[in-house]
């Protein structure tokens, strides 16, 4: 009790500043209330209203220096825990709000556009590199050496997913050296194994070259991305993305379209060997621990499955030899366009889904809190990608007519894209692989069985999927646990 009562003869000191009686000494009882517990509520009305249980009312009382004695004489009560019991009975709960959190999550999305852009401007290759695919046309009316390009790009695409996880997952860990030890080990292997599988299938000299050209900047490319780097990838995409520029008003010779491909080529692969080595001389914040060799595996099979999806999308009408059939090239420009919005959403998506955990008091209440969540940011997801094919389609007249079917598969797509990813971010890698394979799988089944149309074969397929992501995405997000 020393320095939280101090009594002196004849009249006690207030505690805390409340108007304490006087002992049965013969003084007068001071002015106040009729029932000094009414006073007593007053001042702990606060503590009282937030306390879930009178023990921690209690608790309050005996911090105070509140003996039995004092507590039996100035409130007529046997001891804390009754006092506490009556003023937990009087007061009415009221639970206030807990303080905002500090989202973790929370990125600015004018960085976003940016990498929209790097994902997109490669595309302009094609264009220059167009006088390289004429000339003999296969059974579909495509040019001779597309399954090269495609197979190509398809297992580029998968093994640099699988890289960058890889290198992020080091990164976390290890920083950006133990980052750039695995970009230099599997970037090179991984543009050696994409071009092999250009020369494995039947090609033109030139769309080979043009083949391993595009493997050597999908690998540079990734490790500039994984660096950080996306403003040194756009500066060396202006060669392509300028030379593609002036086609339409200023045909350009074979050379010239040569000479700005190996610029960007080049390019690329200077600054990422560059970064690679400077980020190899950093000195390392701590440990990198020891990775499965299939910890990635799952993230390059999902690569696998959506460049499948995205092929298909674009070419299927034309492979299943339909008449005047022609590639649907907007629906992958409005994709990859759209990416930049995609990792904004996908930060947004984490960020709210943390509020939510914040205001849920109960688990179903939380699994209804980032079900909206969730499909507030598909929705605002697939709004954007809308909006981009809409107006892609509007430019690019080489494109098929749009229809509602075509946008509705587009969008399907474009969900389960994003909706993999959210798990991913999360750490679930098998079941959006397994799930976007076994997507891959159908539509390339009824593409070679003729059934029905390419449309709505993938609206149907994709629309199916997609509903099995989001449905594993809200079970996760709806975890406890997901949120540590």
């Amino acid at each position: 009790m020393s320095g939280l009562l101090r009594l002196v003869p004849d009249e006690p000191e207030p505690v805390h500043g409340l108007a304490t009686p006087a002992r049965h000494s013969g003084h007068p009882r001071p002015a106040g209330p009729a029932d000094p517990l009414d006073a007593l509520a007053e001042e702990l009305a606060e503590v009282c209203a937030a306390a879930v249980h009178p023990d921690e009312i209690a608790a309050v009382l005996e911090a105070d220096g509140l003996t039995g004695e004092q507590i039996t004489e100035r409130y007529g009560r046997a001891d804390a825990f009754d006092l506490a019991a009556e003023l937990y009975a009087r007061v009415p709960r009221s639970h206030p709000e807990p303080p905002p959190r500090p989202d973790p999550w929370k990125v600015h999305p004018a960085q976003f556009p940016l990498r929209s852009l790097v994902f997109t401007l490669p595309g302009f290759g094609y264009a220059l590199g167009a006088p390289m695919m004429t000339g003999a046309r296969d059974h579909y009316g495509l040019p001779q050496g597309t399954a090269a390009l495609v197979a190509s790009a398809l297992l580029a695409w998968a093994f640099n997913q699988g890289l960058a996880h890889r290198a992020y997952l080091r990164l976390a860990g290890g920083g950006r050296p133990a980052a750039a030890r695995v970009l230099a080990r599997g970037a090179p292997l991984g543009a050696l194994l994409a071009t092999a599988a250009a020369l494995a299938l039947p090609a033109p000299a030139p769309v080979r070259a043009f083949a391993a050209g595009q493997a050597g900047y999908l690998a540079a490319a990734t490790c500039l991305l994984v660096l950080g780097r996306e403003r040194l990838l756009l500066l060396v995409l202006l060669p392509t993305a300028g030379g593609a520029a002036l086609l339409p008003v200023l045909p350009l010779p074979v050379t010239a379209r040569v000479l700005l491909l190996l610029a960007t080529l080049c390019g690329a692969a200077g600054v990422a060997v560059r970064e690679l080595l400077g980020a190899r001389g950093e000195p390392v914040p701590g440990g990198a621990g020891a990775l499965s060799p299939l910890a990635s595996l799952p993230y390059g099979l999902f690569g696998l499955g959506c460049g499948v999806l995205t092929t298909l999308a674009a070419l299927g009408d034309v492979l299943r030899a339909s008449t005047g059939a022609r590639a649907a090239g907007p629906a992958v420009v409005s994709l990859t366009l759209s990416m930049g919005a995609a990792e904004w959403l996908l930060y947004r998506c984490r960020g709210r889904s943390l509020a939510a955990l914040a205001r849920a008091t109960t688990r179903p209440g939380l699994l209804l809190r980032v079900a909206g969540v969730l499909a507030r940011c598909l929705a605002g997801y697939l709004a954007v990608l809308l909006a981009l094919d809409l107006t892609v389609s509007r430019i690019w007249h080489g494109g098929p007519p749009l229809t509602v079917a075509r946008l509705a598969a587009l969008l399907a797509l474009g969900a389960v894209l994003w909706t993999g990813l959210l798990l991913q971010a999360f750490g679930l890698g098998r079941l959006p692989a397994l799930l976007c394979l076994a997507a891959a799988g159908a539509e390339s089944a009824a593409l070679a069985l003729r059934i029905s149309t390419a449309t709505a074969v993938q609206l149907l397929v994709c629309a199916t999927t997609a509903a099995a992501l989001l449905a594993a995405a809200t079970a996760l997000l709806g975890r406890l646990t997901t949120h540590r």
